[in-house]
């Protein structure tokens, strides 16, 4: 295989983002695009990435393969790429080759992996509100509901989006309008709770696609969607934090 890629940052950023969570991960390479399915170690996330053939400047892959690989590894390379840089990749010998050339070329051979981590497949999930708006909106009312409570509350229902958190004495809220930018779909009243720790890991996916796809349903998986057409997606699924009070 041989993988060019000129829009670094879907990989540079992507990486980095999928390594707070992940750090063993097997790369799927396929006539279609580079795709990975990884839960973090909790089994509490998982993360859905592909990167599609149609982003890259050149794509040849002859054999479709699996890459397993230590994510940091990947990452502290990806970190010195240049704004002006290509990233080429190949696996010669059982090693990922990465080549980064700009104003000059530097090339880095990593170590592939046993991973014996089963195969995982993105459950089939179906949601009673899903919310579509600026990925930047989303980061705001997580940083700022963040001062108060380790999880936050979503609730949708036809007329607005809520995103917030309590402690003993203390509570924040974040209402979202539908508008120009923002479509709320929700069959009925729902309400959900989640980790907000693992979500400002995941909404860093901003840095990628400026718009965000939330789905969710009462105390079910959250579903985080950061799509870029025929570039490539990003995609979050977070396990539900259910009160036992």
């Amino acid at each position: 295989m041989k993988l060019t890629l000129a829009d670094t940052k879907f990989l540079k950023e992507s990486v980095s983002i999928i390594a707070d969570l992940v750090t063993e991960v097997r790369f799927q390479v396929t006539k279609n695009g580079l795709e990975l399915v990884a839960m973090d170690p909790a089994n509490v996330a998982m993360v859905v990435y592909k990167l599609l053939s149609s982003g890259f400047v050149d794509y040849d892959v002859k054999n479709e393969c699996t890459l397993a690989m230590n994510l940091n590894d990947l990452k502290q390379v990806l970190r010195r790429v240049k704004p002006s840089d290509t990233i080429t990749l190949e696996n010669p010998e059982a090693k990922l080759k990465v080549t980064l050339k700009g104003k000059s070329k530097r090339e880095f051979l990593l170590p592939l992996i046993d991973v014996e981590e089963k195969e995982q497949k993105v459950p089939s999930l179906e949601f009673k509100a899903t919310v579509k708006t600026d990925a930047s909106v989303i980061n705001d009312a997580i940083e700022d509901v963040d001062i108060i409570g380790e999880s936050v509350a979503f609730f949708a229902d036809s007329k607005s989006f809520k995103i917030s958190s309590s402690s003993d004495l203390s509570q924040a809220e974040v209402e979202i309008l539908p508008d120009d930018t923002t479509t709320i779909d929700a069959k009925e009243e729902t309400r959900s709770k989640y980790s907000i720790e693992y979500l400002k890991k995941m909404i860093q996916g901003a840095k990628l696609a400026d718009k965000a796809t939330i789905e969710f349903s009462k105390d079910y998986p959250l579903k985080l969607d950061y799509t870029v057409k025929d570039k490539m997606q990003l995609m979050f699924i977070l396990a539900p934090r259910v009160d036992n009070d």
